[in-house]
């Protein structure tokens, strides 16, 4: 087969409407259980088939009179009524006798004896009778077509004698993972192999959006055997999601495939991230390819599958709730495509402060993060710090106003305290910029967190935090409470092969090194280490490369591109590296005093203190937690 080139920069918004104008769905109806109706759409009106009630009933306990024959009670001439001829006692419900129009409340009747009632009030004609048809009438309107069906819907067709309803079919989305590569998920994955799950994503996300997915299993990269799955695919489906292969590699098949079978309508949209999708159509059917990279493949997901799963509901696609945002951190783009950037978000001091999650396109846990999403126009080249944007939240807007913002150096601990807090109030949540000491004290000053994590060794007086803090915050009180003394060292592959024990070991001739960003404190102790060995950054292979998190930190020597790399235990304990101690140093945590002594902030210092964090912090390991919760200093 002779390899073709396509990936055009098709606008979003254009791509989406050429896919839509081109497909005309003819809507399956099937009828089902009213009781097993709930969240599916009406294929057709809903008319009831009997009146609820069906009979004159009782709305109240009380006796059931003819209210002529009450006009001459009064508190001061009280009328005595006899059963059988008069009233009836009658219970909420109960079907009134065709001689009666009217029912007295209990609570307003006199018993004299078993026969001899007395009112001091006359009744009005039909006052505490439900009427036949009061709820539903026979042959009422209950519901109209294409309505997704509520509780009260349920309810309401039941009461009107509907039993059985009609709904549209869910449209069926075939999923097609593709790629040599994979491998059904399990506990243990081989060097090489990548778990599929971009399958159960995908069909989570058609579920909830009201399709019915059928997932095919993981094809090869095969032309043939690919071919053959799209082809079986659109005889049993509305439409079919292929997954991989939709750039222009060598074993890139889908365009080829579709080409070959039908029509390629476009390939490749104008967004970051998200670019190689096809879009075409095979015997009639949609076929989308969508990227392997899971934040790609998720976000055109979305931009795609879920306007098909609506147009053949007949129903219009929910738009999320959008607010105003600062930035907590500049944004760069470039121009030519749409940006597509996750966030984190949270509101201090009355407004909402928003920072970037990672951008790379194959970060999934940047989708499980991500309280919204900044999208940037194709004529932007980004937004500056401190710049109010436009967010489109994922999260309900009550939690999000309900977020601790902690910004500042990455540890591990955080992510124990995020959990804990929102175990201990519900209501309450956490998120974290990975920014660097440096970054999180300047967040504080700008008001823009609530709390930031900092480690930063001062060599000229060798105490930690306060010199910095002093100099940045000179006109905000804060208050300065330590978090834990955590074990700062080497991270090298287990066993220590290299035999790395001290810094002047990493300027050995092919030894690769993964450094920390630039105003990280580990970045800090690592400058210092060089300088007190008389050393500078050049002598140390990979000094320029950087990440920002110890995490981060320690997968890159577990995958093999660095050999080491600074960072604390825990992380090491992680990935079940080798560690070389290097010093222990102070993380505290810095707060405005203003939150210190808020209600989320003493929520946060009562966590902090309990037995139970102590022990889950100590328990990852290299962690000491002899002064958790005490003010270090305060201005």
């Amino acid at each position: 087969m002779k390899r073709k080139i396509y990936l055009e920069d098709t606008p979003l918004a254009v791509a989406q409407k050429r896919l839509l104008d081109a497909v005309e769905f003819l809507p399956r109806t099937e009828w089902i259980s009213t009781v097993d109706a709930l969240g599916r759409v009406t294929a057709e009106p809903i008319f009831a088939e009997v009146s609820m009630p069906n009979y004159h009933a009782s709305a109240m306990d009380g006796i059931a009179v003819k209210a002529s024959s009450t006009y001459s009670a009064h508190e001061k001439n009280p009328l005595k009524l006899r059963r059988g001829t008069d009233f009836q006692v009658i219970d909420t419900g109960d079907p009134i006798p065709e001689q009666f129009d009217a029912v007295i409340m209990i609570e307003n009747v006199h018993m004299i004896d078993e026969d001899t009632y007395e009112i001091i009030e006359p009744a009005s004609p039909w006052q505490h009778i439900r009427q036949i048809g009061e709820d539903v009438v026979a042959g009422e309107l209950i519901l109209p077509a294409h309505h997704v069906l509520r509780p009260v819907d349920l309810g309401a067709m039941l009461a009107g004698g509907v039993v059985e309803v009609p709904v549209i079919s869910r449209p069926k989305a075939a999923i097609i993972p593709t790629g040599t590569e994979l491998v059904y998920p399990k506990k243990k994955i081989e060097r090489g192999e990548i778990p599929e799950f971009n399958g159960t994503v995908f069909a989570s996300y058609l579920q909830t959006w009201g399709a019915e997915p059928v997932y095919k299993g993981i094809v090869e990269d095969n032309y043939v055997k690919i071919k053959e799955a799209v082809l079986e695919a659109v005889e049993t489906s509305d439409f079919v999601l292929m997954n991989a292969g939709s750039s222009a590699g060598s074993e890139d098949f889908t365009v080829h495939v579709i080409q070959e079978l039908g029509e390629v309508m476009m390939h490749g949209v104008a967004t970051r991230p998200g670019k190689p999708v096809v879009i075409g159509q095979v015997k009639g059917k949609p076929v989308i390819g969508l990227p392997g990279y899971p934040v790609s493949a998720y976000l055109a997901l979305e931009w795609f599958a879920r306007p098909l799963v609506y147009k053949y509901l007949g129903l219009s696609e929910p738009v999320r709730t959008n607010i105003k945002a600062t930035l907590g951190r500049r944004v760069v783009s470039v121009m030519g495509a749409e940006d597509f950037v996750r966030m984190t978000i949270g509101a201090v001091r009355g407004k909402f402060i928003a920072n970037p999650l990672t951008r790379a396109a194959g970060v999934t846990m940047s989708m499980v993060r991500a309280d919204g999403l900044l999208r940037i126009p194709t004529t932007s080249l980004g937004y500056e710090q401190g710049e109010e944007v436009d967010i489109e939240l994922y999260r309900p807007l009550e939690q999000i106003e309900n977020t601790m913002v902690f910004a500042g150096s990455h540890d591990m601990t955080l992510d124990l305290l995020a959990t804990a807090i929102h175990k201990a109030a519900p209501d309450r949540f956490m998120s974290s910029a990975h920014v660097g000491s440096m970054g999180g004290i300047l967040a504080i000053r700008k008001g823009e967190a609530h709390a930031a994590g900092v480690h930063l060794f001062d060599e000229n007086t060798g105490e930690y935090n306060i010199p910095f803090v002093n100099q940045y915050l000179r006109d905000v009180p804060y208050v300065l409470v330590n978090l834990v003394y955590r074990q700062q060292g080497w991270i090298v592959p287990s066993g220590n092969p290299l035999g790395i024990q001290k810094i002047e070991d990493l300027k050995r001739d092919g030894l690769t090194y993964i450094n920390r960003q630039r105003g990280a404190g580990t970045r800090l102790l690592f400058d210092y280490l060089l300088k007190q060995a008389g050393m500078k950054p050049e002598d140390v292979y990979g000094y320029n490369r950087e990440d920002f998190s110890h995490l981060s930190v320690a997968a890159a020597v577990a995958g093999g591109t660095a050999d080491c790399g600074l960072g604390i235990l825990s992380a090491a304990k992680a990935f079940q590296l080798g560690f070389v101690p290097v010093a222990e140093e102070r993380y505290d945590l810095l707060m405005t005093r203003e939150f210190y002594e808020s209600e989320a902030g003493q929520l946060l210092l009562s966590v902090m203190t309990s037995e139970r964090f102590r022990r889950q912090v100590e328990d990852l390991g290299g962690y000491s937690c002899r002064d958790t919760g005490k003010v270090v200093y305060e201005s």
